[in-house]
């Protein structure tokens, strides 16, 4: 194999992690050229409909993953939290990244933090998962969806259109971007579960190439793939879509492994939260049993109901 094609989005912020992917596959083996093939996806086109109404994340892989069955790439760099749990025949998620800060922050030119913020200011996120916890926190504040990328959703908040915003902090730091908000506060995962697969690179390749297996491997963190396995099971059991409120996290240190799960309405009310701690070489199926725990308990009616919610006209309106 003489040349390798990396399929990718072309925002800053993918393109900034497919270059990162490059460079460690040319370190390693430096007999092989890289190149990108550099996709506009649905997802970065239809930026004035909420992500569960065009498709959910999925149209953040869909068309990466149609350009290796293609035949035009041989490996694609995905935003794990992107990755849907379903993966198409002829491909396979075979790798993931050590996790960087899995952080969300908190992003302001007029106040110094959540706690901060007066009676009834606007705070923008694009997130169900972040508007359940906010509210959840303080339900006297107007959630605004916020989309685009990451320059025009800090544009938007410079703009004065919020008084805060919420995103995820690693994007921030790989861009170089935080020096440029007055006020930043990064929130503790106790108080900002994130989502499943946040800070993690996916490596998904096409099957049956023993070579690109070894490459894609080689960039592999294990206890990254346990942890976001352990999320991805979760995530998967309980049948959650971006249109359902769901967070679920778990972190590894020194070798005991905790998992935070929250499932509630979007507007923060009914939440059902669980955590487990337990040593990482009994977590096999930690995800699975999980999601049992919150089945059992009314998970599948809580997030039908929260579905039902999440786009009534009462929302505050979507960009």
């Amino acid at each position: 194999m003489k040349k390798l094609t990396i399929a990718t989005r072309v925002s800053d912020l993918a393109l900034w992690q497919a270059y990162h992917i490059k460079e460690r596959i040319e370190r390693s083996f430096p007999e092989i050229e890289v190149v990108l093939n550099k996709i506009v996806s649905n997802g970065d086109k239809i930026l004035d409909k909420p992500l569960a109404l065009i498709g959910g994340k999925g149209h953040f892989t869909k068309e990466l993953e149609d350009e290796m069955l293609a035949g035009n790439a041989d490996i694609a760099v995905h935003s794990l939290k992107d990755v849907p749990t379903y993966i198409p025949k002829g491909l396979e998620l075979v790798a993931v990244t050590e996790r960087q800060d899995q952080s969300d922050v908190f992003l302001s030119h007029k106040y110094a933090t959540l706690n901060d913020l007066p009676q009834g200011a606007v705070v923008g996120t694009t997130s169900l998962r972040r508007r359940m916890q906010l509210l959840q926190k303080r339900p006297d504040l107007k959630i605004k969806d916020l989309r685009g990328n990451v320059n025009t959703r800090l544009r938007k908040l410079s703009e004065g259109q919020y008084d805060a915003i919420i995103l995820a902090w690693i994007g921030l730091n790989r861009l170089d971007l935080l020096k440029d908000i007055p006020y930043t506060d990064k929130l503790s995962l106790d108080m900002m579960i994130p989502p499943m697969g946040q800070a993690a690179l996916g490596i998904e390749i096409v099957q049956g190439d023993a070579k690109i297996l070894e490459i894609a491997q080689s960039l592999k963190d294990e206890n990254t793939f346990i942890s976001t396995q352990i999320e991805r099971d979760f995530i998967s059991k309980i049948g959650a879509g971006c249109s359902a409120p769901v967070a679920c996290n778990a972190v590894i240190n020194d070798g005991v492994i905790t998992f935070r799960t929250m499932i509630g309405y979007p507007n923060g009310t009914n939440i059902m939260s669980e955590k487990i701690v337990r040593d990482v070489d009994e977590c096999k199926n930690l995800g699975s049993e999980m999601a049992k725990i919150m089945i059992d308990n009314g998970a599948m009616e809580l997030l039908k109901k929260a579905e039902e919610l999440a786009f009534k006209d009462e929302m505050p309106q979507r960009l």
